[in-house]
């Protein structure tokens, strides 16, 4: 392929997992560290690529357990770190992504879903979104990203390092295999040079810069009540936080008798059968929330106040409608699932439900 440079903006024609790798650059990413597992092993084997070309460091663990730690291990230290991985590799990282919510760690955790349950499928699935917003034995505080192109899966990995660093919880990518393996043109830049300002990294321990003040970071508590203080205190600063990243995306919602609601990579077959339906003259929006965690509940409630009928449409039986039917209790909206798990959506397959919903 031709030359790749992040100087200026350049068109390019890659897969999904190529992006990453190339956006992790650009945040200026000093490490990765990783365990092989489909569909997301061509992220580590591109990062490997393109460390000894930009000074970056990788590290290959001996399973997903220790990936996440290490990860761990590198952010405390004061490095930019990510890891990546898929289906029963993010089961394992819960562990770590459950201390670094407790430790208030900036770790990012790149997400290519993959059909469930176990080992299942290794192609595509929505299968992974109850697991990323609410997985292991904490209360979620975290912030999960759901892309929906290549553009975007560029686009919000820079954007996850400097969320993780601004507000110190761990942070999500959640794309898909699909996502993964396909290529398609997007244009790849230099953050900086577009006026995004980038978030440094600090060492959380080992700072020996004279003057600093030692630091000390706890896991374990010995009382109930000193655990209660402590994740009432992250809750705040997570509610604090919520309205200042939360993102969507809605059209045509205040006229709308139908919205059509997904995400992921699945909106982009809403998206083309809301064209559709709107060239015909029909009442049809749609919404779709890019947090997943936080999720756009007041937006969401505001754009179904005159709504007939909810579609929701996910490759997962149930795990996005949760979100929806949490966010919009007490309201009287039907919501119509057409619940696909670890099966592609198209757009003619949403056009056609939708047109049975509008008689």
């Amino acid at each position: 392929m031709a030359e790749v440079s992040l100087q200026g903006e350049q068109r390019v024609f890659m897969t999904g997992n190529e992006v990453v790798a190339w956006a992790a650059v650009a945040a200026k990413v000093d490490i990765m560290y990783g365990y092989p597992i489909t569909p997301q092993n061509e992220i580590m084997h591109y990062w490997t690529r393109l460390a000894p070309k930009y000074g970056k460091k990788f590290l290959q663990v001996e399973d997903e357990i220790s990936a996440g730690f290490t990860t761990l291990g590198g952010v405390i230290s004061g490095r930019k770190a990510f890891t990546a991985t898929a289906g029963p590799g993010n089961v394992l990282m819960q562990e770590s992504a459950t201390m670094a919510e407790m430790m208030r760690l900036p770790i990012v955790y790149i997400i290519q879903q993959r059909g469930g349950p176990s080992t299942a499928t290794v192609i595509y699935s929505q299968q992974e979104v109850t697991l990323t917003t609410f997985g292991g034995n904490g209360e979620g505080h975290r912030i999960v990203y759901s892309t929906a192109t290549h553009q975007e899966l560029f686009d919000y990995t820079i954007k996850a390092f400097n969320s993780a660093w601004t507000y110190r919880f761990p942070t999500f990518v959640l794309g898909d295999g699909y996502q993964a393996k396909m290529r398609e043109p997007l244009t790849i830049y230099d953050p900086e040079a577009r006026g995004i300002k980038l978030v440094k990294p600090e060492p959380i321990l080992g700072d020996t810069t004279p003057g600093k003040q030692f630091k000390h970071i706890r896991n374990t508590y010995n009382t109930e009540d000193e655990l209660y203080e402590v994740v009432m205190a992250n809750q705040r600063d997570w509610e604090a936080m919520a309205p200042k990243v939360v993102e969507w995306d809605a059209k045509d919602c205040a006229d709308a008798d139908v919205i059509i609601l997904t995400h992921g990579v699945v909106f982009r077959a809403a998206q083309g059968a809301h064209s559709q339906f709107r060239n015909e003259g029909k009442k049809v929006g749609y919404f779709r929330p890019i947090t997943l965690r936080p999720f756009p509940v007041e937006q969401l409630r505001e754009a179904a106040k005159t709504a007939k009928k909810i579609f929701i449409a996910e490759s997962s039986y149930g795990q996005l409608m949760k979100l929806v039917q949490q966010a919009l209790y007490g309201m009287n909206v039907e919501l119509v699932p057409m619940l696909r798990p670890g099966v592609g959506i198209t757009t003619e397959e949403i056009y056609e439900e939708v047109s049975k919903l509008l008689g």
